[in-house]
């Protein structure tokens, strides 16, 4: 089966005046019509850059240096200008964090769906506003036609949330790239828009990136997950199996600090340090600064992904692969850290 996205080892560079800066180092990952995956991860993971690599909007002095993104089996990264916007907001939609930064605040929203259908379609502008009162029905939003003549400041914010995706939903896209939806709204809210997204993805059949820190989030509506940390997956699987067993030590942090996992009036977990600065990226395992697991061989060597026997999970994590009786790159023995025929003492 063809998937609907194939991203295959993409890296994402940002050119400076001191030097090149790898934002995005050799990622994959697949979707499937009417799947839905997670990019999950701290801030400065990669998510969002990754999101909008797959639309072709870094800004400069970012840009694609390696790898390629198959939708529909074209590639994205060598596509024409012309032809990247037709796929831009049309067969692609992107859903931002803050609504607000989507909607021009001087244009009714009515003007706002009825120029983004024109953009793509040549319609009248009956029939766009025909499109547009269907698609605030299909979003759950009141008395539509009185909604089509109102200003963005008119709404609350999980009705202006809502408004972004019935905007995303004009043009009947294919895949749908959430960056961080719901991070504005109170966890009510929430529930609601994810809910929401959930139910969209079911009866239109489109494939959903969701990128988000909250795993507790991605629970409630993904089918598998991909774990970032530092421009790098570490851990991909189905959502259910990662969060009851995960294998990665990040992944088991992230896990470990959410609120649900704790008994009340027990003080949160947390991962020690921050993630990495891009012009402070560790040698080996960018995680090991923070791993309890960590040992000779993490500092030096950068782990592979490498596949659970009898999963469809992988990890990039040298303990894992030890436990698993993998041979380690270059020999190195994950233990000592020492090469093969090198003694310790």
């Amino acid at each position: 089966m063809k998937h609907l996205l194939e991203v295959k080892d993409l890296e994402v560079t940002f050119a400076l005046r001191f030097g090149n800066l790898t934002a995005i180092n050799g990622i994959s990952f697949t979707l499937n019509r009417g799947e839905r995956l997670g990019l999950v991860g701290e801030s400065g993971a990669g998510k969002s850059v990754t999101g909008f690599a797959v639309i072709n909007l870094i800004s400069k002095p970012g840009y694609i240096s390696g790898g390629s993104i198959l939708f529909d089996g074209q590639d994205l990264t060598i596509l024409p200008y012309d032809q990247m916007r037709d796929i831009r907001g049309n067969r692609i939609s992107m859903i931002f964090q803050d609504p607000m930064m989507t909607l021009n605040p001087v244009l009714t929203i009515g003007t706002q769906m009825v120029e983004t259908l024109q953009a793509h379609r040549n319609i009248s502008r009956k029939a766009a506003e025909r499109i547009a009162l269907d698609k605030l029905r299909k979003v759950q939003i009141p008395s539509p036609e009185k909604r089509l003549k109102q200003y963005p400041h008119e709404f609350s914010g999980g009705m202006r949330q809502r408004i972004v995706i019935a905007i995303a939903l004009l043009s009947d896209p294919a895949l749908i790239i959430a960056d961080e939806p719901t991070t504005a709204l109170d966890v009510t809210i929430q529930a609601e828009i994810m809910e929401l997204l959930l139910e969209l993805c079911e009866s239109e059949d489109m494939g959903l990136i969701l990128i988000t820190h909250d795993l507790g989030v991605v629970s409630q509506v993904t089918e598998n997950i991909a774990v970032m940390y530092a421009g790098k997956i570490v851990e991909t699987g189905p959502t259910a199996d990662i969060i009851q067993d995960p294998a990665h030590p990040y992944t088991q942090g992230l896990i470990r600090a959410l609120p649900g996992s704790l008994q009340a009036g027990t003080r949160l977990n947390q991962i020690p340090g921050m993630m990495p600065t891009l012009t402070d990226i560790p040698s080996g395992c960018a995680f090991h600064p923070r791993c309890p697991f960590r040992n000779a061989v993490c500092e030096q060597l950068p782990p592979e992904l490498i596949q659970l026997a009898g999963t469809r999970r992988t990890v990039a994590c040298h303990r894992v692969a030890a436990e698993m009786g993998r041979p380690v790159s270059g020999d190195l023995n994950p233990f000592t850290g020492t090469l093969s025929g090198e003694s310790n003492g």
